[in-house]
């Protein structure tokens, strides 16, 4: 279970309320052990001390250095993709190990958010990547990036990593003939919305360095094909 504070051996802390109810849920007793993290790495042996009705306080007892990371840091960056597909997306890429998720507002995009609202929906995906650790295991949480255009981020993105776009284009690259394995650089990978990315966008991406990859012959759906590339660098890289 994720908890959003610094976790040290001997602390005894109050969980949150997403974590105390799950404990509550599971029927869990004074006494009972229960695995915290905290998103830095690692994870925590805790012992229920005690059970109310909303309180559930434990005491945390020790680390166990465990990690679930892919050897080399992913950064997703995408076209958010229509409808509610986007909770979905963010669920599977946290289980299949993305480091980081970057939305991105691009000509072909359907949502169209701003501000306030755009702030709320980050937020809400953020509340999503932290279910999916609990649910597979993980014990660093992905960081939801703030919504930009591809425009801005292109601006912002100044991190020494590989980079790759998925792309139709006829120059493409077979994805495992470009990423050398073993490999633990920091990679960003970007995917366009419904439609992909517009000839302009992908002129644009390709200046600032972006290797144009395929995953095939066949077009996938603009929420399968960032998802079909994670799942091969995970069981590539766990050869």
């Amino acid at each position: 279970m994720h908890v959003a504070l610094a976790l040290s051996a001997g602390a005894e802390i109050d969980l949150p309320e997403a974590a105390a109810r799950h404990v509550q849920v599971l029927r869990l007793q004074p006494g009972a052990e229960v695995t915290l993290f905290d998103g830095r790495g690692g994870q925590w042996r805790a012992q229920v001390l005690q059970m109310g009705r909303r309180l559930v306080s434990v005491r945390v007892l020790e680390h166990v250095a465990l990690e679930r990371e892919l050897p080399m840091p992913v950064t997703l960056a995408l076209g958010v993709p229509a409808n509610d597909r986007m909770d979905a997306l963010v669920e599977k890429a946290t289980e299949l190990g993305v480091a980081a998720i970057q939305p991105l507002l691009m000509e072909r995009s359907v949502l169209r958010l701003a501000d306030e609202r755009a702030a709320r929906k980050v937020a809400h995906w953020q509340a999503v990547a932290v279910s999916a650790c609990e649910q597979c295991g993980r014990n660093r949480v992905p960081e939801l990036l703030p919504m930009r255009t591809l425009h801005e981020w292109l601006q912002l993105d100044a991190e020494p990593a590989q980079r790759l776009v998925l792309s139709l284009g006829p120059d493409t690259q077979p994805l495992p003939r470009v990423v050398a394995l073993p490999a633990t650089q920091p990679l960003t990978l970007l995917s366009g919305p419904e439609g992909g990315l517009s000839p302009v966008e992908e002129a644009t991406v390709r200046d600032h360095g972006f290797q144009p990859v395929t995953l095939g012959t066949r077009v996938l759906r603009a929420d399968t094909a960032p998802l079909a590339a994670l799942s091969w660098f995970g069981v590539a890289t766990a050869a």
